[in-house]
């Protein structure tokens, strides 16, 4: 059987005593192809995100993606994490929360998050493209 990982457990832990606390939880982010979030946002390859009830819609934080949806730039996206991909949990106010060791696993092919909670659609293959809309 294989070993499961105490990541996901933490991370949840961590979210509800910043919850608890007051305190703004945090997540830092090694970007890769397998991870949804606002390509515009990402700093050398990470992004940090602010993952608080009054910043999310939807956040689910399971075992292997943390989803939700946020607004950035005053336009609301869907997010899709893999957990092995967070580096940092953290409190925004004081910093205290945990690091975990970045993980560089090759990506299986195919691999692509699930669709976000409420979300019936597939997700498109191919090029992304842009529609504009008067």
């Amino acid at each position: 059987m294989a070993e499961i990982s105490t990541k996901p457990y933490l991370i949840r832990a961590l979210y509800e005593w910043c919850a608890d606390s007051g305190f703004t939880p945090q997540l830092l982010v090694a970007v890769d192809g397998r991870t949804r979030v606002p390509p515009g946002f990402v700093k050398d390859g990470q992004i940090v995100l602010n993952i608080s009830a009054g910043a999310t819609r939807n956040l689910t934080l399971d075992n292997d993606w943390i989803q939700f949806s946020s607004r950035f730039g005053g336009v609301s996206h869907e997010l899709s994490i893999p957990v092995d991909r967070v580096m940092a949990i953290f409190a925004r106010e004081n910093g205290q929360g945990l690091h975990f060791e970045p993980v560089d696993t090759p990506e299986p092919p195919g691999q692509t998050p699930p669709p976000a909670p409420g979300d019936a659609s597939v997700l498109p293959k191919g090029k992304p493209s842009l529609k504009v809309v008067k």
